[in-house]
């Protein structure tokens, strides 16, 4: 799977994967965003230097996105604000590929945590499966999940002689 960048250029293919994806805005009770809400959006994530937008392809056609935000809420934390794959390919793995993905590209962080918005239990299912446990209750808008990154052990004293 290849990930690119979001540039302001790319709101019409983003915007098209919301289209592509009504169930997820459903779910949430809200409809999918304008092409206008969609380049703001971008607009936004380009002011902010922590958060990142990336589209997601797979044999040369777009196949979903991904935002995240690094050191989010706190230092060594990487917060996934939303990974969208197009609604007629979900269910085939591309989802974990995504996340195994990113969890590689973060050598750095500490926890990866990933935000459910609403009563999205499909999702809650999706992070479990891949490691992450509850986190925070901020129900009824969302509820968080992490799992820990790049374990190392604690360092232990030097024993004394």
């Amino acid at each position: 799977m290849k990930v690119q960048p979001v540039a302001l250029h790319h709101a019409p293919l983003l915007h098209h994967l919301y289209q592509a994806t009504p169930s997820y805005f459903a779910l949430l009770g809200s409809r999918v965003p304008s092409l206008q809400e969609v380049t703001r959006d971008i607009e936004t994530a380009l002011y902010d230097s922590r958060r990142h937008l990336e589209l997601l392809y797979q044999g040369g056609e777009a196949v979903g996105s991904l935002d995240y935000k690094l050191n989010y809420p706190y230092a060594g934390d990487v917060t996934i604000n939303l990974l969208l794959i197009r609604g007629d390919i979900q269910s085939r793995g591309l989802g974990e590929r995504v996340v195994r993905d990113l969890e590689k590209r973060l050598p750095d962080s500490r926890r990866l945590l990933a935000s459910v918005l609403g009563d999205n239990q499909r999702a809650v299912k999706f992070w479990e499966r891949l490691g992450f446990t509850f986190a925070t209750d901020a129900r009824p808008v969302m509820t968080w999940y992490a799992k820990p990154l790049h374990c190392q052990p604690e360092p232990q004293p030097a024993a004394l002689s």
